[in-house]
């Protein structure tokens, strides 16, 4: 996972700190997309777990409000995007920085597990840099 993390510093100007955060709200948002099939990812990558705990908390402040308002309206990806754009505010990252993190999560898990679990998590998170 240093790796991960390393090529979000370099590729994006962001601390270390911001990048492992910013990473495990993507990896939060996969496994409770995902359930079950998530941990064929935290087979092969155990570390995700630690990503997943340095995220910030969700479903606070006026991004959690928005994120459930718009999951109750049945607009579950803006649900999901509100609450990822919350988590990246409290990071002091710019939220149009998710266009950025996905593509690189994506490549790293690829690369690192496999095709399949790219797969699953594009399922999750295609849809959230947009």
């Amino acid at each position: 996972m240093n790796e991960l993390i390393q090529m979000l510093v370099s590729q994006l100007g962001i601390d270390a700190g911001q990048a492992k955060g910013g990473a495990g709200l993507l990896f939060r948002l996969a496994e409770d997309k995902l359930g079950g099939d998530f941990s064929a990812i935290t087979k092969a990558l155990p570390q995700v777990k630690d990503l997943i705990q340095a995220a910030p908390a969700s479903g606070g402040g006026l991004g959690g409000m928005l994120g459930g308002l718009a999951s109750s309206l049945g607009a579950e990806k803006l649900g999901d995007l509100a609450q990822l754009a919350a988590g990246f505010k409290s990071l002091n990252l710019d939220p149009s920085l998710l266009q950025q993190f996905v593509p690189i999560v994506l490549d790293y898990v690829k690369g690192a597990v496999g095709p399949e679990a790219a797969q699953l998590l594009m399922t999750v998170l295609a849809g959230k840099a947009s």
